[in-house]
């Protein structure tokens, strides 16, 4: 079971709430690099929902007033609503903080402040991880992008067909690498996630940020302010891959807002494609930086082609994961199906089914060979059904075989009913001498002799 843990480092700050605003913003070095101007000129990623797996979001906190909309706990604690630790706050700020106060001059400013945030817990009954059903109920609520700024070693083996369920309904899921300086943890090393690593702000790799093949991304995760109740005040700064995660999870739904029709996987393709390439990195995708440090405005603006429906993204080991699939199922529309179904037993691991990746070429094949069969047989039928039409037709019709054993010419082409033969006689009149004609007296075997 998934050790989830939330992934930033510390809060260090806890006195910033009376300090000035522009020490707030100053210290966003973040947002002076991501250019918001240039970006928001764009898109403030308005229609999105990116959903938020953590340790609960306060929707009272003022710079996410009117953007936090009713969530979801799968331990049914009514977590969602989080106060007592700030991490979820923190990164629902990161992606659509809008400040406060006259011009919205005050506090924390996200990258997308036009989305919207809906909060899930990420605990489930008993204590046991929820992941895998809050990923669900994300999907069936109409996020576009789900974030999760959690961690641990383990795995969740319910956890695979949640990201499938995911993918195949076009979702895409961003998770935090870790910082521990180790192999990237779960669920960003689950395949299908977008998995992010974090730089400071020289844009070298945080020394804790957790690497493998998984990193597809990079993002500032150091020395990052984000809202949340540290102590008396109502910022905090750390360190971390969660805040670099929350970063392009709001990249993400700005780029699903300026395209939305891109799958999930495009819209990772233009991610990649569009980040910067790190300094002194001969080859990409890199173990730490993945493609590269997120840039939004380019995501938005570059000429990207659209590329395959999965873009880079790892399939998913769990049910269906192909876009697809996806094609006659909603995205959304706010279903109030239980949160767990589909997801098998909340207490066992689930029955995971063969990718379709694996299956389809079987499928294919077998679909072919019913397909000659039926043909040969129809062939069959059709030929047998012409003999029977030929053999069942009257002598003497085009077409018609000669009796057997019948003589060449016989019968001829065109035979007179009878009484309308030549020398017959007519009703009424004698007969001629003659008529009828008798029999012969003898009959030679044509086949004699042969």
């Amino acid at each position: 079971m998934l050790g989830a843990t939330t992934l930033t480092a510390g809060f260090l700050l806890a006195g910033l709430p009376t300090a000035s605003a522009d020490q707030v913003r100053d210290t966003q070095w973040a947002n002076q690099y991501f250019n918001l101007d240039k970006v928001w000129s764009i898109t403030r990623g308005e229609g999105v929902t990116v959903a938020v797996i953590d340790a609960g979001v306060d929707p009272n906190h003022p710079d996410l007033a009117g953007r936090v909309l009713p969530g979801f706990d799968p331990s049914g604690g009514g977590n969602e609503v989080g106060t007592s630790n700030p991490h979820g706050t923190g990164m629902a700020s990161l992606i659509a903080g809008q400040g406060h106060g006259s011009g919205n001059s005050d506090g924390v400013l996200g990258l997308a402040p036009g989305v919207k945030i809906l909060p899930i817990f990420k605990g489930g009954p008993g204590d046991r991880d929820g992941i895998p059903e809050a990923v669900k109920w994300a999907v069936d609520h109409d996020a576009k992008v789900i974030n999760i700024s959690q961690g641990g070693a383990e795995d969740n083996p319910r956890l695979p067909e949640a990201v499938a369920y995911a993918a195949a309904h076009n979702v895409l899921i961003v998770a935090s690498s870790g910082n521990s300086n180790a192999p990237v943890e779960y669920p960003a090393r689950t395949p299908g996630v977008l998995a992010v690593g974090a730089v400071d702000k020289d844009l070298k790799i945080w020394p804790k940020s957790n690497y493998g093949p998984e990193v597809l991304l990079s993002a500032p995760g150091v020395r990052i302010v984000s809202a949340g109740s540290c102590g008396s005040g109502q910022y905090c700064i750390g360190d971390g891959t969660s805040d670099a995660a929350a970063y392009v999870s709001a990249t993400a739904a700005l780029v699903r807002a300026k395209f939305p029709k891109l799958t999930a996987g495009q819209v990772a393709e233009r991610l990649v494609k569009s980040a910067s390439r790190p300094s002194g990195v001969s080859k990409l995708p890199d173990q730490h930086y993945g493609y590269g440090v997120v840039r939004p405005y380019e995501a938005l603006t570059m000429d990207i082609p659209a590329g395959a429906a999965n873009g880079p993204l790892a399939l998913p080991a769990g049910d269906d994961p192909s876009p697809a699939a996806s094609a006659g199922a909603s995205a959304g529309g706010g279903s109030s199906a239980d949160p767990g179904s589909g997801l098998g037993d909340p207490g066992a691991a689930p029955e995971l089914k063969q990718s379709s990746t694996s299956t389809m070429p079987l499928i294919l094949g077998g679909v072919g060979g019913v397909v000659v069969l039926l043909i040969v047989i129809i062939a069959i039928v059709v030929a047998n059904s012409r003999r029977r039409s030929r053999s069942q037709s009257v002598p003497g019709q085009p077409g018609a075989p000669a009796p057997y054993g019948a003589q060449q010419g016989w019968p001829p082409a065109q035979q007179q009913p009878y009484g309308q033969q030549q020398g017959a006689p007519q009703y009424g009149q004698q007969p001629p001498p003659g008529y009828p004609p008798q029999p012969p007296t003898s009959y030679q075997n044509p086949y004699q002799g042969q």
